[in-house]
């Protein structure tokens, strides 16, 4: 039997399969009510809540059958629509924090409203950090907007996986305007280049980051000039 939609499988024990669900919660920020609401079908199912390192709660421990019943109770959209897509962006609380270069929450919401279930070669995690300090571990994702006080910073490739990688830097001291445009050319360079099932960091090793690079900055610069 397939695993329900938006539902992954979780340990089976004694033959018993259960799931669980993880709503999308944009950038880890949840109202009162949505959060009520997700303990209140976590109550009615008998399952479990978990905080994630993606900025998310999920809720484990339901079985098949009640999955469908427990997306409909919390009327919230799936967190990940797909294991070829954009899985999050996660972003610091730049607005309130004090060692805060830029602010760089309206980035972050706006990359996150963007790039939603975005469709691509392999899963895409993207963080963004209003200093260079980079809470959310974001130089361990694929595309990271760090601040600075000269501007934004722009790096690529980076993973916390099977094979850890420190992202390569592609550009630096930009402006908003400018991140939105280089992590657009960084995107849909990934996409053009990419095996399926590749990651970005695999990729840019396969042909090398210069050449990568070029590609990019050649797309960003075209795009810039419109």
């Amino acid at each position: 039997m397939s695993n329900p939609r938006y539902a992954n499988l979780q340990k089976v024990r004694n033959d018993k399969r259960t799931y669980s669900i993880t709503p999308r919660i944009a950038g880890g920020f949840i109202t009162p009510d949505n959060m009520i609401r997700l303990a209140e079908v976590a109550r009615k199912y008998k399952a479990t809540l978990k905080i994630t390192s993606g900025q998310r709660v999920m809720i484990i421990g339901l079985k098949a059958e009640e999955v469908d019943a427990a997306w409909a109770d919390l009327g919230m959209e799936p967190g990940v629509l797909s294991p070829y897509s954009v899985k999050n962006v996660e972003m610091c609380p730049a607005s309130f924090c004090k060692r805060a270069k830029q602010n760089s929450m309206k980035i972050s919401m706006t990359l996150e409203k963007r790039y939603y279930g975005k469709a691509a070669p392999n899963r895409v995690k993207i963080a963004v950090a209003g200093c260079r300090n980079a809470c959310t571990s974001a130089n361990a994702k694929d595309i990271v907007v760090l601040a600075d006080v000269e501007g934004y910073i722009v790096r690529v490739g980076g993973s916390a996986g099977f094979h850890p990688r420190l992202p390569d830097e592609v550009a630096s001291q930009l402006t908003e305007e400018e991140v939105f445009l280089m992590v657009d050319a960084v995107f849909d360079t990934y996409c053009e280049m990419a095996d399926t099932g590749e990651k970005l960091g695999i990729m840019i090793d396969r042909v090398g980051f210069d050449q990568y690079k070029k590609a990019v900055l050649a797309i960003y610069e075209k795009r810039k000039e419109i």
